[in-house]
């Protein structure tokens, strides 16, 4: 039950953690094992490629991540080793994950939207010792992509990897048919060299691992301009995984289907906890096309569709949408646009009153499916328990009285364990809380109301994006003389990337030409949807002549509102 500080301040508490029901084993691995145990036969996940269906038994997930788990102890790695994990929603990727687990290693998902660029600065800041990777994901070839940063002269021997660019690099496995160059390995000859390991010995390593330990370590774009590393405890990650299934009410038939990768932690917590923990089945779907996901949904029986509101406007707009049987989807939230195909009756309300970051791993504050709309109102849910949240002024850090608007500031047993290369010291306040950076208040009844964020991070189609990091790209076009791009708030996507340029004399800059060349350097979801021009003397700027970024984010709204 939600607790109010008694002195009329603006902190509020969750249940205690002790009095939370449904919570298993609080590490990876030992998710694994439990839900393994309960559900051995029951089918855990199932891959559609062309007329070919591969489908694994939650004894065969575990059986294939005890694989993964010795050919990573034979390769050398030990407690706390990082394992990047670049691959779409594939079989693959579950044992990847939870046979880094097993081997007691950091699981480092890794976006299959990142550019060379990207790729190079994911594999320098996260310094895994082992890549495991998908061969080819649309038009990119992650094999060549690596081959290529780390070149052949660099091998110290077949399948083993020196390179002076990334010291702690040793070994990369490739999923995926065709040949390896250098010292890449193919997946079958990276499991095999697990045969020298014993079961017991994986076993004996897992029992190592304890909840607080470093379990995932995820990346999420940031104000300074490149992606931010988040560590995140066994502890964290793995109470959201049984949560969410409990958030969410899902049977033990439950059969998901999530459109967006795993390397997201939202996609991550909501689609794999939410079915897993029921004991029901993962519908895979490695890249997200509207007419192709239709078609997986009625051949699969889909009854869970983990999707972002973007995204139900491609599926409704798709040549198919019609044709299709989606009669399976249970959980389908009624006021869904999904929910209006002739096919669905759902009275389902799906758990949307939320909050939370990556660094939370996931919600910090919901309330659970079903709930009565007199009850959720507009806010964003109540505390879960064990977390602890403050409203405070945002300059002096003051906690302001219960109802005032201040910044949202939290701490928690799922709360990160830091920031790759920051002290944590400078990441939390004095009493622990993490300061969230975003807007809001909380009401009498412990409910909070997110009203948005204080900082410039933009959200967009269920991901983050740091305009730093596009600008610091847009910098470089030719033409360009000044740049700042913006969130602009959608009805479909939250907000919108909007880059605000002004060109330099001359130029013949289009929105073309600066889209086009910021695809070639940005994962997709980070190249402004919008590009506007101004003169140098629209943008209102501060006393160091620093663009104010929300008197132009109001200007470029009422531009696009204009067209």
């Amino acid at each position: 039950m939600t607790s109010i500080d008694d002195n009329g301040l603006s902190i509020v508490r969750g249940e205690p953690l002790s009095r939370e029901k449904g919570i298993g084993a609080l590490t990876l691995g030992g998710y694994l094992e439990e839900v393994c145990a309960r559900f051995g036969p029951n089918e855990a996940a199932c891959l559609r490629q062309g007329d070919d269906v591969e489908r694994w038994t939650y004894d065969d997930l575990h059986a294939r991540a005890l694989e993964v788990a010795r050919a990573l102890l034979a390769c050398g790695t030990g407690k706390g080793t990082r394992v990047g994990i670049l691959m779409t929603n594939r079989l693959e990727f579950l044992s990847a994950l939870f046979g880094t687990a097993l081997a007691g290693g950091v699981a480092t998902p890794m976006s299959t939207f990142s550019t060379p660029a990207e790729l190079e600065l994911l594999l320098a800041e996260s310094a895994c010792s082992v890549l495991l990777l998908e061969r080819e994901v649309l038009k990119k070839d992650f094999a060549a992509m690596i081959a290529e940063l780390v070149p052949e002269s660099t091998s110290a021997a077949p399948g083993r990897i020196m390179s002076p660019d990334y010291p702690f690099l040793r070994h990369v496995a490739v999923v995926g048919g065709g040949k390896v160059s250098g010292a890449l390995e193919r997946w079958p000859d990276f499991l095999a060299r697990g045969a020298s390991i014993a079961p017991e010995f994986v076993a004996n390593t897992a029992a190592t691992v304890s909840p607080s330990d470093p379990g995932l370590l995820l990346f999420s774009s940031g104000s300074t301009g490149k992606p931010k590393g988040i560590i995140n405890a066994h502890r964290g990650a793995c109470l959201q995984l049984w949560r969410w299934r409990n958030w969410l009410g899902l049977g033990d038939d439950v059969r998901s289907l999530s459109a967006n990768g795993f390397f997201f932690s939202g996609n991550f917590a909501w689609a794999l906890g939410s079915t897993l923990s029921a004991g029901g089945t993962v519908v895979m779907l490695p890249t997200f096309q509207a007419e192709a996901a239709l078609e997986l949904m009625q051949a699969e029986s889909v009854t869970f569709l983990a999707a972002w509101p973007h995204q139900w406007a491609q599926l409704t707009d798709a040549d198919n949408w019609a044709d299709v049987d989606l009669s399976s989807l249970t959980y389908i939230d009624r006021k869904s646009p999904i929910a209006a195909h002739p096919t669905v009756n759902s009275d389902w309300i799906d758990a949307t009153h939320a909050y939370g970051s990556t660094e939370t791993f996931t919600l910090s504050t919901v309330y659970p499916a079903n709930t009565p709309e007199d009850i959720t109102v507009d806010s964003h849910g109540v505390p879960v328990a064990g977390m602890t949240f403050k409203i405070v002024e945002p300059l002096t850090g003051e906690v302001v009285p219960l109802g005032e608007r201040g910044e949202i500031a939290v701490k928690g047993p799922t709360l990160m364990l830091g920031y790759l290369g920051i002290p944590l010291d400078e990441t939390l306040d004095e009493d622990g809380y993490f300061r969230t950076g975003d807007g809001g208040y909380f009401d009498d009844q412990g409910r909070l109301f997110w009203e948005g964020r204080l900082n410039d991070i933009i959200k967009t189609g269920g991901a983050n994006v740091s305009p730093v990091e596009v600008d610091i790209v847009l910098a470089t076009c030719p033409g360009v003389k000044v740049t700042k791009t913006v969130g602009v708030p959608d009805e479909l996507l939250g907000e919108l990337v909007v880059a605000c340029i002004v060109p330099m004399e001359g130029a013949k800059l289009t929105e073309k030409t600066v889209r086009e060349f910021a695809k070639q350097q940005l994962a997709s979801y980070k190249v402004p949807r919008r590009v506007l021009f101004f003169a140098e003397s629209e943008l209102a700027t501060t006393g160091s002549a620093k663009i104010k970024a929300a008197e132009l984010r109001d200007l470029a709204a009422k531009r696009l509102a204009q067209e």
